[in-house]
């Protein structure tokens, strides 16, 4: 894995736990400075971000509800300001909420779905464009999902269709914007064993789910991180509009 630039500043949303967490501490490791994002898990955030500055990297805290357009320009101009430049800005931030069936979905919960996951792709990504494209570079990689492959779960419909959206909209953006020199990629995982599934999954279904896949177990959030990374990186310098399936075999392509 190539080294990053020391100048180089990776914006990593939902960044306190999990995935987000594994990734903030794989580019600091690769010698890129991180601004974490947090929403709600503050403590946890502190934790990432002491993680990296006691590894000798430099890590900045910030705090913004990504379900709302506002808060991800703020955030996005806030990084900004007090880091001076953004590389590469990993899209991480999304939930299931809660596992709901068809006829239990209101339209109220359809939005918050929605904006957790879709929207704030969205308005992270135009928020972050204009900068990308003054300087002529950057690099976005969305965290999207297998669910939005296989339409997810039981009860997990709603979040799969968000997913299945964000992997859409990796390719159309990275069409538009690669002639700014900005290469838009994604990377769908599988089951991985974070607070997510301790969340949202009874042990049982975990193993069931398990159980599905060829590499017999469940992927560890440093497994994602890395090809995140990859992507983010010079070494993928000719990967664009790329949906890397990340899932010990359980879809192949």
């Amino acid at each position: 894995m190539p080294k990053f630039p020391s100048s180089h500043v990776t914006l990593i949303t939902g960044a306190s736990t999990g995935i987000g967490a594994a990734t903030a501490l794989a580019f600091a490791a690769e010698g890129s400075q991180v601004a974490v994002h947090y929403n709600s898990s503050a403590d946890a955030a502190k934790k990432v971000a002491g993680a990296i500055e006691s590894s000798g990297g430099k890590a900045w805290l910030f705090q913004a509800d990504l379900s709302k357009a506002a808060a991800c320009r703020k955030l996005i101009a806030d990084v900004l300001k007090t880091c001076g430049r953004i590389d590469a800005l990993i899209n991480n931030a999304g939930s299931l909420l809660d596992r709901k069936l068809l006829l239990e979905v209101t339209d109220e919960f359809w939005q918050q779905v929605l904006d957790v996951n879709l929207n704030s792709v969205f308005w992270m990504t135009q928020a972050v464009v204009p900068h990308m494209i003054e300087r002529g570079s950057g690099a976005i990689v969305n965290v999207s999902s297998i669910a939005g492959r296989n339409g997810g779960g039981p009860g997990a419909t709603h979040y799969a269709a968000s997913k299945g959206a964000v992997t859409t909209m990796t390719k159309g953006y990275a069409r538009e914007l690669i002639p700014h020199g900005i290469r838009v990629n994604a990377v769908n995982p599988g089951v991985i064993l974070t607070p997510f599934h301790e969340r949202f999954s009874t042990p049982e279904r975990l193993k069931a789910m398990v159980a599905t896949i060829p590499q017999g177990r469940a992927g560890k959030p440093e497994e994602i991180a890395a090809p995140i990374v990859f992507l983010a990186s010079g070494a993928a310098s000719y990967i664009v509009g790329e949906s890397l399936e990340i899932n010990g075999g359980m879809l192949m392509e």
